[in-house]
């Protein structure tokens, strides 16, 4: 067994214009941590000057190079502890004099290394260069070690180089706002990848701007380990590195099932102009028009029966439709056939075309799973039938560990024009994957549906929180303050429908819902079935708004247009 390694997280708010007031107080932090013996010491993202400058011309006095002034002060302290710091601080570069928002990692011999943010945000690109250094893993007497700051990590691409990289620990440093932490966002990056993540964020109020604390430290399976809710302050942890290096989610060796040959689209960039536009070149699949509808999820348990796993989704989608007004509802993985020695059938077989005789009953729109034969093989798949007969299939790419022992996997995505908009489908394990939903929001999808058969935890309550928030975003208790598919739909802008299987005597525990396209925005637009069986339905909003630009984020998508595709080419190794 591993000695646990000592970390420690510094949350702190740097007054704008007192850069050495800032310096002398983030040195004292930094000094109480490693006399406490922390080994690794993370500090808040432009914290030796503050965040929210107007231009080159202000933050110019503060900007120096690296190394420099500041990072000496604090290698000499890691000189005399023996301890690892991360440093956010405005770089200048001395050759070209372009301006960078940096997150420095030194040690007691010096710099060992610097990430300059490659996602600027708000007021940023007025003044700060893109990183253009990569996003690389350094590998330390104390762990492999990566940076990112803030904005960074909403990407899915940033951090999964980090770990695809090797990284045990991903120091993510943090100017955050808007939702309360410690946030999905950082959950889902750490549980994702199979690393531990050290978040350290500032707290307070600057130019109107509410930062919202909450600094942390983040297990690999997305258990909050350490965390500082407001104010100034210092947190640790011990962490375990082999857990990390073990690479699970969900029990899953993630990073071994991974699909390198069907990410060819991750370094391209569909959404660099018009989507409007683009998506209709050549009179080529253009996006559908899209419109207001409602979906729904079902969560139930499906057994061996196939009539009468049949029988239930016709109850359920016939409450759907009469009750809740829905025009499309999304079953579980292998809902037809059920999960135990799947009885197979054919897309072209009497089931299927049950389910086609139930869309046209109920005059709506299903997605449901299924075990597929075909020409001697075996598939996980998924169909999408509506009263007029299928309109397509899917097969699932990514095998979990029940799937290896009968199924064989999918080789092509499936997407698919409707009346509601351009719909993608995943099946349960593939959106452990986040290059999976990524690619489909690449393709322009508005609505992900997902059939799934996922066991474990895939969400995190919050018990509150004391930190100043501007309204309306929550600050209560809150059961679902972390799910893995808000964080899904958010990071691509779509629409995403989880119906996953209720059993949980075998460990499925639901928590099926439909998750809105923007994770920021409060009231959310969601719909969660947090425990039993039943349906949950939800309004979504595909269509353009009669404009020549999308003003609608799921055909905007804007955290897939302010992608960085030429640092990601490692991914499709």
């Amino acid at each position: 067994m591993t000695t646990p390694l000592k970390v420690a997280t510094v949350q702190f708010e740097p007054t704008m214009f007192e850069k050495e007031r800032n310096i002398a107080r983030l040195l004292d932090l930094v000094g109480e941590a490693a006399q406490a013996g922390a080994k690794l010491i993370v500090t808040p993202e432009m914290g030796t000057t503050g965040y929210c400058w107007f231009d080159r011309d202000e933050v110019a006095p503060f900007v120096e190079p690296v190394p420099g002034a500041t990072t000496e002060r604090f290698a000499a302290l890691a000189r005399q502890h023996g301890c690892y710091i991360v440093v956010g601080m405005p770089e200048v570069d001395a050759t070209t004099n372009l301006y960078y928002n940096a997150a420095v990692l030194i040690g007691p011999q010096g710099v060992v290394g610097t990430h300059r943010k490659t996602h600027p945000y708000i007021s940023e690109p007025k003044w700060s260069a893109l990183g253009d250094l990569g996003h690389q893993v350094f590998d330390t007497p104390i762990g492999r070690i990566a940076m990112l700051v803030c904005m960074d990590i909403h990407f899915v691409e940033t951090a999964r180089l980090a770990g695809l990289g090797g990284a045990d620990i991903i120091c993510h440093i943090s100017n955050w706002l808007a939702e309360r932490t410690p946030a999905p966002y950082w959950i889902t990056r750490a549980v994702e990848n199979s690393c531990y993540l050290i978040e350290a964020n500032r707290w307070g109020l600057e130019r109107t701007v509410q930062f919202s604390g909450g600094s942390c430290v983040i297990g690999p399976d997305g258990a909050i380990e350490a965390v500082i809710d407001s104010g100034d302050g210092v947190a640790y942890a011990e962490l375990d590195l082999e857990r990390a290096r073990e690479r699970r989610m969900l029990g899953e060796k993630v990073f071994e099932q991974r699909r390198p040959e069907l990410y060819m689209e991750l370094p391209t960039h569909t959404h660099s102009w018009n989507p409007l536009d683009f998506f209709k070149l050549y009179g080529h699949r253009p996006l559908p028009p899209g419109r207001r509808s409602r979906v729904a999820v079902a969560q139930f348990a499906p057994t061996g029966d196939v009539g009468a796993n049949l029988a239930r989704i016709d109850d359920l989608a016939g409450q759907a439709a009469r009750e809740q007004r829905a025009e499309l509802v999304v079953f579980p993985e292998r809902a037809v056939t059920g999960l135990d020695a799947p009885a197979a059938e054919r897309l072209d077989g009497p089931a299927v075309a049950r389910l086609v005789a139930i869309a046209a009953r109920h005059g709506l729109h299903l997605v449901a799973g299924l075990a597929e034969e075909a020409d001697g093989a075996l598939y996980n798949s998924a169909v999408l039938v509506g009263p007029q007969g299928v309109i397509g299939s899917y097969r699932k790419t990514h095998l979990d560990a029940s799937d290896h022992n009968w199924a064989t996997p999918g080789e092509e995505w499936g997407v698919f024009d409707t009346a509601f908009g351009r719909v993608g489908l995943l099946i349960g394990h593939d959106a452990a994957f986040p290059e999976a939903g990524r690619v489909l929001a690449l393709r322009g999808c508005d609505l992900v549906a997902c059939p799934a058969a996922l066991r474990g935890s895939l969400t995190a309550p919050h018990a509150g929180s004391k930190v100043a928030q501007n309204y309306p975003i929550p600050t209560g208790a809150d059961p679902h303050h972390w799910h893995l598919m808000r964080a899904r739909a958010g990071e691509n802008n779509v629409h995403l429908a989880f119906a996953n299987v209720l059993d949980p005597a075998a460990g499925y525990h639901g928590k099926s819902g439909v998750f809105g396209p923007d994770t920021f925005e409060f009231p959310r637009r969601e719909a969660i079935l947090g425990e039993g069986e039943g349906i949950i339905t939800t309004a979504i909003d595909t269509s353009n708004l009669d404009t020549p630009y999308p003003t609608n984020v799921v055909r905007r998508k804007d955290l897939v247009a302010m992608r960085q595709p030429h640092h990601y080419v490692p991914l499709i190794r």
